[in-house]
C-alpha cells in the first residue's frame, strides 16, 4: 500500500487530466500492477473531491464481468466504480463531446435495489429478493489513461474507466423475462457493433451483483435500497466518434439509446 503522499498525488493528477483534457502515462508505472488496495485508495479519495463538489452517489458500476478481459488483465475478479448523478444521459439525448474522454460505449442490464444488501454472506437468493427491476443500459466508459494503456491497477484508481450511462424506461421485474437469455445487440449508425446475452456477464448479471454486493459489505460501504447497479458488459465494447448515434436493443427490456 503507498503512503498517502502518493496517493493524494495521483488522484490529482486524475482530476487535472479531466480539466485539461490530457491523458496521463499509466498509473502502474507509480504502484505497479498488483496494488490494488492503493488504486481503490486513489479511487476513494477522487470520490470524496466529487462530493465535496456537490456531486452524489447513485449506485455502483461493476467493471471487468468478461472472462477474456479479466485474461488479458491478468485479474480474477471483477472491479468497481461509483456512479454519480452528473454521469445520467437521459436516453435518446445527446452528450456533450467536451465531457469525454477516449470514450466507448457497451450495453448492459441494470439493476435498481429495492432493499439493502448489507451482509458480508449474501447469497444468489439474497440478491434476487433485493432486485426491485431491471432496466436495459448503455455505459460510457473513458480512459484519463493515455491510450486505453491499462492493467488492473490503473482501471480502478481511474473508477474503473467510469464516465456516464444512460438507463431505459422499461422496468421489468426478475420474474418476468428470462435474465440470462436476455438477447442483446448494439448499433453504431444503424450498424451492429456489438452483441451477447446476459449469460456473458459472468454468467449471470446476478452472479456479478453477489460479488459487488459482498465486497461492499464487507468495506462498510453497502449498497442500499435505491441505489443503481450497472451489472457489466453483454457484450464486447464499441468506440464512438463525435456524431455518432448508439442504440443498444434488448428483448425484454426494450430499446436505450445516445447520440454523441
Amino acid at each position: 500500500m503507498a503512503d498517502k503522499k502518493t496517493v493524494e498525488e495521483i488522484a490529482s493528477q486524475l482530476r487535472n487530466a479531466v480539466k485539461i483534457d490530457k491523458p496521463i502515462q499509466p498509473i502502474r508505472e507509480i504502484i505497479g500492477v498488483e496494488d490494488i488496495d492503493t488504486a481503490y485508495a486513489i479511487q476513494r479519495v477522487n470520490t470524496q473531491h466529487r462530493i465535496s463538489k456537490g456531486a452524489r452517489i447513485v449506485g455502483k458500476k461493476i467493471g471487468l464481468t468478461s472472462k477474456a478481459v479479466q485474461a488479458q488483465l491478468g485479474v480474477d475478479q471483477p472491479d468497481y466504480g461509483i456512479l454519480f448523478n452528473t454521469m445520467e444521459v437521459l436516453t435518446g439525448d445527446t452528450v456533450s463531446w467536451e465531457e469525454l474522454m477516449q470514450p466507448k460505449v457497451e450495453a448492459e442490464i441494470a439493476f435498481i435495489l429495492g432493499q439493502d444488501l448489507d451482509h458480508p454472506s449474501m447469497t444468489v437468493a439474497d440478491i434476487i429478493s433485493a432486485v426491485d427491476y431491471a432496466v436495459g443500459a448503455i455505459e460510457i466508459v473513458g480512459s484519463r489513461i493515455e491510450n486505453w494503456n491499462i492493467k488492473i491497477t490503473d482501471t480502478v484508481a481511474d473508477n474503473a474507466s467510469a464516465s456516464h450511462f444512460v438507463i431505459g424506461h422499461r422496468p421489468v421485474k426478475l420474474n418476468d423475462f428470462d435474465l440470462i437469455n436476455c438477447q442483446m445487440s448494439m448499433d453504431k449508425n444503424n450498424i451492429p457493433v456489438s452483441k451477447g446475452t446476459g449469460a456473458d456477464c459472468l454468467g449471470s448479471p446476478i452472479n456479478a451483483t453477489l460479488w459487488l454486493a459482498r465486497t461492499m459489505a464487507r468495506l462498510g460501504e453497502p449498497l442500499r435500497k435505491g441505489e443503481l447497479v450497472l451489472t457489466g458488459a453483454m457484450g464486447p465494447m464499441a468506440k464512438v466518434e463525435k456524431g455518432d448515434q448508439i442504440v443498444a436493443h434488448f428483448s425484454a427490456l426494450g430499446d436505450v439509446s445516445v447520440n454523441f
